[in-house]
């Protein structure tokens, strides 16, 4: 199951709902940052499972904390303690992104137009589910910290290259292609994920 895949499922569908809640935004709003939101924070952790070392904290975080039981009561999570998730959550963001995380609230905002006070804790809500639905495909395919660089690029979408991603309009990476664009409009995303996936349309 790629993320093309969870953006359409109940799981999706739930976080959509909540965030619209929680955000004082419209479904419609709350999916398209969600949609937007979710491709940036994956390409973000793949570029740090680049490195040996990368991978490595990586994988002991989803060995410890990040097992994928979080998506068992994802409403009632959201519900009852989205407060503690998106003080987790910016722990999270803070290690993928480091002190490029405001330019990438920045970046998802102009994208957006949503506001910055909404960029944020959307992000924060969405980084641990992010995590739990990596950690839980880690464990059903056994992965370990060298295999999660080839784990994240199937969740991504393979290149855009699986039929039912083509089917729903061509597959996160056109999103991705279409949110790290390279036109010069001085989109920090660019620089902070190097580029990353830019180029594949």
């Amino acid at each position: 199951m790629d993320l093309s895949d969870l953006l359409n499922s109940p799981i999706g569908q739930t976080v959509v709902r909540n965030v619209a809640g929680q955000l004082g935004m419209n479904e419609n709003q709350a999916s398209s940052a969600v949609n937007m939101a979710i491709p940036v924070i994956l390409a973000g952790l793949t570029k740090n499972a680049q490195s040996a070392q990368g991978a490595e904290n990586l994988n002991n975080a989803l060995e410890s904390k990040h097992d994928g039981s979080l998506l068992d009561n994802l409403s009632g999570m959201l519900q009852n303690n989205s407060q503690a998730m998106q003080q987790g959550g910016d722990g999270i963001l803070g290690r993928i992104f480091g002190g490029n995380k405001p330019a990438v609230e920045q970046g998802i905002s102009q994208k957006t137009g949503l506001s910055l006070n909404k960029i944020g804790p959307l992000l924060a809500i969405l980084a641990p589910i992010v995590m739990a639905y990596i950690g839980k495909q880690k464990r059903q395919t056994n992965t370990g910290a060298g295999g999660l660089g080839d784990l994240l690029g199937s969740i991504l979408g393979g290149g855009g290259a699986q039929p039912q991603a083509q089917q729903r309009g061509g597959g996160l990476m056109d999103i991705l292609g279409g949110f790290l664009d390279k036109d010069g409009d001085g989109n920090p995303l660019d620089d902070i994920l190097g580029g990353f996936l830019g180029g594949r349309r």
